[in-house]
């Protein structure tokens, strides 16, 4: 009887290789695996009758039965009220606006608004992420301080801030009647908040130039998933480009430097967490992609994905208690504070940010942006966080970083050559 609470506390000794004193008795409730499927018990509490009440109400064809003040409430939530839009080429986008020759100063006025707006919102996010999640609240010279380890917390945080942003867009600009049923905006929701959860977890177990190396990476897993399930053929440049970011990754990876701490070398926790980050991340986008058939919004699709990231994660922290004790924490460091408020204005801001750009300019641009966020990401981090980087790690973050430049460029050139077509052509393989 004494095998299974021994073998829990060593749980986290195996996972980080580090030493836990004796006196933490209930140490392996801060191990990662037990705290996901804590988080996913709490999801579920709300999932499952929610589920059930769906199925209750389609079961009863509540739309055509259905009457009294509560009918359009769960005609909205439940059934919709518009069918989907067939022959929308990109719903995910609305038109984007083409530059004319006589607003050239203005097209690059607002280029350069958009380009500091996404560097500075996700450059301060990333810097005062590693410093939540990796440093400590308190210390003095007598008390070392203490860590905050609820991940969820932060997720809120970020969820409610972006809820309430989205949601005074909305009320104040025009947006197309919305028509998706409500419910199915918790499917993204809860692959969002499991991924946002994971990502910060992570932070725990590996150095954040290896995080945003390995999101630079996941074009990999998302071609082999293609290539595997869908049968899908890409160009020789994809398999270039995929292969040279693997490459770059596995030259940082594999490179060693002297004085790199426990704390920020690569665990097999951090790769699991990083690995869920990336199929979560990667489900959050293509169901995004489904929804985007209904007629809606950038805006009302983060408004409405935010709806349930914050129901779910109220309700969760709620059940475990932990929403008091990050509260209670919040109350004895006010530097904690400025950081979790900073840090979701900046999710907030930079979301608002990637739709203005993507309607302004394109993805093409947008990618550039971003990829070159990434870089001074990893670079702030090595200067502020004095994470140290070895000669063969500088050269595999320089070959991902061309590779993804690389693959930019190629991918608009494959537009550009494919509308150039004559009618009735297409070109071999749709980028």
């Amino acid at each position: 009887r004494f095998c299974i609470p021994l073998l829990l506390a060593s749980l986290p000794t195996m996972a980080t290789g580090e030493e836990i004193a004796p006196a933490l008795q209930d140490s392996w409730g801060d191990f990662w695996l037990f705290r996901f499927f804590v988080n996913a018990a709490g999801y579920a509490s709300i999932v499952v009758p929610g589920f059930l009440l769906i199925q209750y109400f389609k079961r009863r064809n509540y739309l055509e039965t259905g009457r009294g003040i509560c009918f359009p409430v769960i005609k909205s939530c439940v059934f919709g009220s518009e069918v989907k839009s067939v022959h929308q080429d990109d719903g995910s986008l609305p038109p984007r606006a083409e530059p004319t020759e006589s607003s050239t100063a203005r097209q690059v006025f607002k280029l350069l608004f958009c380009a500091a707006g996404l560097q500075a919102s996700y450059l301060t996010w990333g810097v005062l992420q590693e410093r939540v999640m990796t440093r400590t609240y308190g210390a003095t010279e007598t008390d070392p301080g203490e860590k905050f380890k609820d991940s969820q917390f932060l997720v809120f945080m970020n969820r409610i801030l972006a809820f309430t942003v989205a949601g005074l867009y909305c009320a104040l600009t025009k947006q197309p009647r919305h028509g998706a049923p409500m419910y199915k905006y918790s499917f993204a929701s809860l692959s969002n908040i499991l991924s946002s959860w994971c990502q910060y977890e992570a932070l725990k177990y590996i150095s954040f130039p290896t995080q945003v190396l390995a999101k630079a990476s996941k074009v990999i897993p998302v071609m082999m998933m293609g290539k595997l399930v869908s049968r899908k053929s890409y160009e020789y440049w994809e398999y270039l480009t995929a292969a040279l970011i693997s490459v770059g990754v596995s030259m940082f990876l594999l490179s060693s430097a002297p004085n790199r701490t426990v704390s920020t070398v690569t665990t097999f926790s951090g790769i699991v967490l990083l690995a869920g980050y990336i199929i979560f991340d990667s489900f959050t986008s293509n169901w995004q992609d489904a929804l985007f058939t209904y007629k809606m919004s950038p805006v009302q699709m983060m408004f409405g994905v935010n709806v349930f990231s914050c129901l779910f994660t109220v309700g969760s922290l709620v059940e475990q208690g932990a929403l008091l004790e990050s509260l209670r924490f919040m109350a004895r460091h006010s530097e904690f504070t400025a950081h979790a408020v900073l840090l979701s204005v900046c999710s907030a801001c930079g979301q608002l940010f990637i739709f203005y750009t993507i309607n302004q300019f394109g993805a093409a641009v947008f990618t550039i942006i971003m990829t070159l966020r990434q870089a001074f990401a990893i670079l702030l981090s090595c200067l502020i966080y004095g994470h140290t980087v070895t000669v063969v790690g500088g050269l595999g973050i320089a070959v991902v970083f061309m590779a993804l430049f690389l693959r930019v460029y190629a991918r608009s050139r494959m537009k550009k050559r494919s509308k150039k077509l004559p009618l009735g052509e297409t070109p071999v393989q749709k980028v």
